[in-house]
């Protein structure tokens, strides 16, 4: 059988795309007359900010957020190693968002490793979601065919091998719900850890209140059978009707880290809440057309069902990984009202520009940084703008030479008198 290509190494390999010496871009804040370094201050004090249906009673909270995905068993490299940002230790923040591909095959060994990680790092919430490389977390696919690439020892660059593979194979198998428990332990959520699925949740952080509600999901469309896999023609994450234009409903009041179920639509997934009922995106691929171009070709990869998600939810923040060389960060600027589906073309971005950053203060601080608070020149305006992030660490030959991302983002406090909890 013939080895299959995959989108997260598409194509000849070129030269890595990791950190280019670019100009100081308005909307980080590293700026020669900007003395906050993003890896020191996490001074972050409460400001009012304004967007679509702002009520001037609503406050919000300064957050610092760290973004990573594909980090593929690679944990961070040893502080001595300046060759690469992503480096011991990561940077500081209140909230660490993963967008899966955590290992290269699933195995036992590799999600020990870069939950310990994890677990180290100081943030006090730590979301997790898993990407098509994670096959022990999708219990279904790994039980059907994953277990092949265990038992005949295949890497994560080789195609799916066949039942009846010469030898009958002697690799050890793994039990993916002790697996997903590692995920789900006492012990990972007094780290902070919280595992998502395909749902939303919403959470409050203790130390400031900061309330927030995340949308979050595995899949991707399929591609040489890989686990969290749908077919690229079915929208797993719009409702049935397209022409709904309302919001999917408010989420329950019960703060913290309580899912909010329902919402499926009756196409296998849970489709995406419209604005302003989801803050952040959190998914392991990228919607068609924003940093999903792979090398080569060219040609965006990403599913125009998620676009279409995104136009209709209008998030303050998408993170993303899957395709590595689209590693980057791009700020869009949306058209008309939100709430309704679009074509999925782009037709409703009025503009966009890519966040560029400075080499060597990447480096430096270990992570490309974005301000995107009311304090900041540039604040994000809920509802109009949407920052997208790929946060792919690891660069088209798997080496892990991408920066984390950092981002400050101006979250809505909870109300006086709600608990401030943020797991279930």
């Amino acid at each position: 059988m013939l080895p299959c290509p995959v989108f997260e190494n598409w194509g000849s390999l070129v030269g890595s795309r990791n950190l280019p010496a670019l100009r100081s871009h308005p909307l980080t804040s590293f700026h020669p007359n900007n003395t906050t370094s993003p890896t020191t201050n996490l001074q972050l004090p409460s400001h009012p900010t304004t967007s679509i249906g702002y009520k001037p009673s609503i406050m919000k909270t300064k957050t610092r957020l760290l973004l990573l995905s594909d980090t593929h068993t690679l944990p961070p490299s040893p502080p001595t190693f300046q060759t690469s940002p992503y480096r011991h230790p990561l940077p500081a923040a209140q909230i660490l968002l993963h967008a899966g591909d955590i290992t290269k095959v699933g195995l036992r060994r590799e999600h020990t490793l870069i939950l310990s990680s994890l677990a180290s790092h100081p943030a006090e919430l730590k979301i997790v979601i898993a990407g098509n490389h994670d096959i022990t977390l999708d219990e279904e696919y790994y039980t059907r065919l994953g277990w092949r690439r265990h038992r005949f020892v295949s890497d994560h660059l080789s195609a799916l091998p066949s039942a009846s593979s010469p030898g009958g194979g002697s690799g050890k198998l793994e039990d993916p719900r002790e697996i997903k428990s590692l995920y789900t332990s006492e012990e990972a959520r007094r780290a902070g850890i919280v595992y998502m699925e395909e749902e939303v949740r919403t959470f409050v952080l203790p130390s400031t209140g900061a309330r927030f509600t995340v949308y979050a999901s595995p899949y991707t469309p399929e591609f040489c059978q890989w686990a969290f896999a749908y077919p690229r023609s079915v929208d797993r994450f719009n409702p049935p009707d397209t022409s709904h234009t309302a919001s999917s409903g408010s989420p329950d009041t019960s703060p913290g880290g309580q899912s909010l179920g329902g919402n499926t639509n009756g196409r296998g997934g849970i489709y995406v809440p419209s604005y302003p009922d989801v803050d952040i995106l959190l998914t392991h691929g990228p919607p068609y057309g924003i940093l999903d171009q792979v090398v080569g070709s060219g040609e965006s990869v990403g599913c125009k069902h998620l676009y279409r998600a995104v136009e209709r939810a209008r998030p303050a923040l998408h993170v993303f990984g899957h395709i590595h060389e689209g590693y980057g960060a791009r700020r869009v600027e949306w058209e008309g009202q939100p709430g309704s589906l679009g074509s999925g073309s782009g037709s409703r971005r009025r503009r966009e520009e890519e966040v560029t950053w400075d080499r060597e203060t990447v480096m430096e601080e270990r992570c490309a940084y974005v301000d995107l608070s009311s304090g900041s020149g540039r604040p994000l305006r809920r509802g109009e703008e949407t920052l997208f992030v790929n946060a792919s660490v690891v660069n088209v030959e798997y080496k892990p030479l991408n920066a984390p991302w950092m981002v400050d983002l101006d979250l809505e406090v909870q109300e006086s008198g709600g608990d401030a909890e943020m797991t279930e």
